[in-house]
């Protein structure tokens, strides 16, 4: 076979350039195509996501309220001892003062189902803090019962039969005369951050799980924090490079994808059983998401010092600096940075986490904020879990509030991630 029967001709030579040039453009046009369809998708998925959320949680943020005027009379309440006084019937003459001619005990069961079930605390309170309120009148605003709320909102639908609605029709047209007498108001529910969890919905909070979280990642940076840098500092700076390390470096990876229910078995075992550790303590759950964070902060360390140049060691150790000056003087802080933004994002993702946290008992029914690492506590995503396994339907709205708030902390501390490595980082 000669070269001429290898050659093409050379008319058709342009021909090929051409077809091959269109062919290419056609792969790139469906390569972008291909990579706009998925991040299309992907965004969409996303947007659907955080609709659905905003649309199912908005309504948490504003409670429906009633002015309400209680009759404090001094015949009725002690002064040396407030508390005992008999609440209930003060609450149940301020909703008559405000609505009269109720005398059936139905008709007066049904007006007290205007108000949330704990007016008579709310009542209490404010007048154990200021006695002075004995012998005159107490106007506040009470939340109003999560079916009225529902009510207000548009849940509870008016037109629906009334057998099938939770509310009468006698509640809906004393209601009704509430809003004409400007006594019912929607401002924003401040009570969802600042009241601790309730079995009724139109009182319950976040607080509790605020401040457990708080906790709980408090005592997970205070362990993993020193232990996972020293731990890489050893491994990438000045342990023998051998079979165990290998070893070493091959399981730290493994745990690092290891599911977060077997770091909730391995604390239930561990810190509680042998430890005793009290079960539901943000010690016990610090503890478990700090063995879950070592394994990814140990790696993001390992990464920042790796990316410091050979150069830097190597002029330290030029100028006459001892190992660990050359360590801890200079790779350890221009590696800093990349450090501090793995752990703040190792955080965030601890502060998510909640199948381990559930196997130790965080989930259970608190009605006050933990007063330190050892009170039975729960976290948000816990607190999340369990207003969502409520079958009462005015939870269903503060799920996604929670979730909601849950977001926001999450933004806020990759945000707080990304400035600090903005800010902090240096080029070489």
């Amino acid at each position: 076979m000669t070269d001429a029967s290898l050659s093409r001709p050379a008319s058709a030579q342009p021909y090929d350039r051409q077809r091959l040039r269109k062919r290419r453009a056609a792969a790139d046009f469906r390569l972008r195509a291909y990579g706009i369809a998925a991040i299309s998708a992907a965004i969409g998925m996303l947007g659907i996501l955080l609709v659905t959320i905003f649309v199912g949680g908005y309504q948490a943020f504003v409670q429906t309220h009633i002015r309400v005027d209680f009759d404090i009379a001094a015949d009725a309440v002690d002064p040396a001892n407030p508390a005992a006084a008999n609440w209930r019937a003060i609450v149940a003459d301020g909703l008559d003062s405000l609505l009269p001619g109720v005398e059936s005990p139905a008709q007066v069961r049904a007006l007290g189902q205007l108000l949330t079930n704990n007016t008579q605390f709310f009542v209490r309170n404010a007048v154990v803090a200021n006695p002075a309120l004995i012998g005159g009148t107490l106007t506040l605003e009470v939340p109003a019962a999560d079916i009225i709320d529902q009510l207000n909102k548009g849940v509870i639908r008016r037109d629906t039969a009334s057998e099938n609605r939770r509310v009468s029709d006698q509640q809906i047209a004393w209601f009704d005369q509430l809003v004409a007498d400007g006594r019912v108001s929607t401002p924003f529910n401040w009570g969802l951050f600042t009241n601790p969890d309730s079995r009724f919905p139109e009182i319950a909070g976040l607080l509790n799980g605020m401040v457990g979280s708080l906790y709980v990642v408090a005592v997970c940076f205070l362990v993993s924090f020193p232990v996972g840098i020293g731990a890489a500092i050893y491994l990438e700076e000045f342990a023998p490079r051998n079979r165990w390390t290998d070893l070493i470096e091959v399981n730290i990876n493994n745990l690092a994808a290891v599911p977060s229910i077997v770091f909730g078995l391995l604390g239930l075992a561990v810190f509680i059983q042998i430890f005793g550790i009290p079960r539901s303590a943000p010690l016990a759950g610090g503890l478990v998401i700090a063995l879950m964070t070592l394994p990814t902060l140990i790696i993001v360390t390992r990464n920042a010092l790796k990316a410091v140049p050979p150069s830097i060691r190597e002029a330290a150790y030029g100028m006459g600096a001892s190992p660990q000056q050359v360590i801890f003087h200079h790779v350890l802080p221009l590696a800093f940075p990349g450090i501090l933004t793995g752990t703040i994002i190792g955080m965030a993702a601890a502060l998510g986490e909640t199948a381990p946290l559930l196997l130790i008992g965080m989930n259970a029914f608190i009605t006050s904020p933990p007063g330190g690492v050892l009170d039975a506590a729960t976290t948000l995503p816990t607190q999340i879990y369990i207003w969502a396994d409520s079958p009462e339907r005015g939870f269903v709205a503060r799920t996604n509030a929670g979730i909601i708030v849950l977001l926001g902390f999450l933004l806020i501390m990759n945000a707080l991630a990304i400035f600090l490595r903005q800010r902090l980082e240096r080029r070489w």
